[in-house]
């Protein structure tokens, strides 16, 4: 790794996640509700398209809102089509030969400036994901430090990328490997991690040499915007990337079927995943490669509580992983599968915890749960409960929600079983789903039936059935004894199983090995 990349601070020193900031303490309380007063003043403004160095706006627009206040306007976006689509395509196309031939060096460079940026206006983007994508502060630090971490740790992967890679040289030869970039990038962005997910596609994307073309959420657009004027103050070409904003449909399938598009890079849903997938595959005239296709849709996840587990622990860890963010995280447990020896106790201590959890606008740190993204997902989980209802017994979460926003109170579903769709189907959002099993071989049967296969997690004490678990616990990412979310970079790598996407493990180090090409390369002496 290259000491003289960072000439400015010294030698690039060793990758570690950034630390979040303690809200308890006054100065970052302080700092904080300065940032929120501040994103609220810039309320309602309009942002443009980027399209391949050039800002154009359109005479349809597309409003960003606030979940906790579904009146507030966040911001104003131009809504685009299949026309401004094929624009950014092609831009990024023209463009690719060269940014592509920018020094690796040169390309980090711009990452951790990115980085550095980010983390000088760390409460301002905390305050945006609060308001647009409706995360309290603790969520939102989460999501703004991940988005650090995305950049820091790319850009150190990307320098070992670069650096020689000598093969087994045959007598007389000299025998190596190269990767280069693969061409245009289409980054399909979700609202749940409207910063950090966003973020960590398109760097990779961009550090390895690709161009590209960022679509974010329809429902997140305006953290988007912020992000790309940060890209372009760290020092990325403006003709090195695109943001196109409009729904998915108009804009997605268009940007997805382009000839000219190389890989698309998507986070999100089964279905859309699917069809991405599916739309992709089929080449278009004048396509001369296979499309690439990097995806995490989504899961049905899990949390085993074993007959000897630390049940409070459990307790805690299936709170958080079920509750957390509203239960809108792929990663969220929405089934937990408690042995029938302690179903009732965990039951017992879990309900009142749940009970007691506040709902409310996310810009006040005394709330727990923050609102559901819009009223679409909205009335999509409420049916759910409804379903919930007639597959099992609700034991918390029936109360009245907040008014003003898109709020509902958690809710536990217990006595499910492993037929029903609240155990089957991903809901995304508060909903738990609790299932009885005969034993712990019972559990973990129960746990691997799901057509998922992101996150686990396993509470137990008894080491026999730890190493049972590490081999048939069929998920991408698993924990034992602790919390099945909150993946950290570095340390968990991220991605799933079966219909849970291609198990890109974005944060690892094989993620970028997915935006690039190995070019085997052989010089007679």
């Amino acid at each position: 790794m290259s000491t003289q990349l960072r000439p400015d601070v010294g030698p690039l020193s060793a990758f570690r996640n950034e630390p979040y900031a303690d809200f308890s303490v006054a100065s970052n309380r302080a700092a904080m509700e300065e940032a929120l007063g501040r994103v609220r003043n810039q309320f309602g403004q309009e942002y443009d398209l980027m399209l391949g160095g050039r800002r154009r706006r359109l005479e349809e627009k597309l409003h960003s809102r606030n979940p906790s206040r579904s009146s507030e306007t966040v911001g104003v976006h131009q809504m685009a089509g299949a026309a401004e689509a094929a624009q950014a395509v092609e831009d990024a196309a023209d463009f690719f030969a060269e940014w592509s031939r920018t020094p690796p060096e040169e390309r980090c460079r711009a990452l951790l400036r990115t980085a550095d940026l980010i983390r000088r206006r760390k409460m301002e983007f905390d305050a945006w994901l609060v308001y647009e994508a409706g995360k309290t502060w603790i969520e939102a630090e989460a999501d703004v430090s991940e988005a650090i971490d995305f950049c820091e740790y790319y850009a150190r992967e990307m320098l070992r990328l670069a650096g020689p890679h000598p093969m087994l040289s045959l007598p007389g030869e000299q025998d190596e490997l190269e990767y280069i970039p693969l061409g245009v990038g289409v980054v399909i962005a979700p609202w749940n991690f409207p910063l950090a997910i966003l973020l960590g596609m398109t760097t990779a994307t961009l550090v390895t040499g690709n161009t590209a073309v960022i679509k974010p959420s329809s429902d997140t657009p305006t953290i988007a915007a912020r992000l790309a004027e940060v890209l372009l103050e760290a020092g990325f070409p403006p003709r090195s990337f695109s943001l196109i904003t409009g729904s998915g449909g108009r804009v997605g399938d268009a940007l997805v079927e382009h000839p000219k598009t190389r890989f698309i890079a998507f986070t999100g849903s089964r279905d859309v995943g699917l069809r991405i997938n599916e739309l992709a595959a089929r080449p278009r005239p004048g396509q001369i490669w296979i499309k690439r296709v990097i995806a995490e849709m989504g899961g049905k996840d899990a949390i085993i509580v074993d007959r000897e587990a630390d049940l409070d622990q459990a307790v805690t860890g299936v709170l958080i992983s079920a509750y957390g963010y509203q239960g809108q995280k792929c990663s969220a447990c929405s089934r937990t599968i408690v042995d029938q020896e302690v179903y009732d106790e965990f039951l017992a201590r879990l309900i009142p915890k749940v009970e007691a959890l506040r709902v409310g606008p996310s810009d006040d740190p005394g709330n727990y749960m923050g609102p559901i993204i819009n009223e679409k997902a909205l009335r999509t989980i409420r049916d759910y409960i409804e379903i919930g209802k007639k597959e099992g017994r609700i034991v918390a979460g029936e109360g009245p929600a907040p008014d003003g926003g898109h709020f509902i109170r958690p809710v536990i579903l217990a006595d499910v079983g492993p037929r029903a769709r609240v155990f089957q189907e991903e809901i995304f959002g508060p909903v738990l789903a609790v299932t009885k099993a005969r034993d712990f071989q019972h559990a973990l049967e129960l746990a691997n039936d799901t057509e998922y296969g992101l996150t686990g997690a396993v509470y137990t004490t008894n080491a026999a059935k730890i190493a049972q678990a590490r081999r048939e616990f069929f998920v991408g990412n698993l924990y034992f004894n602790r919390k099945c979310t909150g993946a950290m970079v570095g340390a968990h790598p991220f991605g799933g199983f079966n219909m849970s996407g291609t198990d890109s493990k974005a944060g690892g180090p094989d993620y970028l090995l997915q935006f690039v090409q190995a070019k085997s390369i052989a010089v007679k002496l």
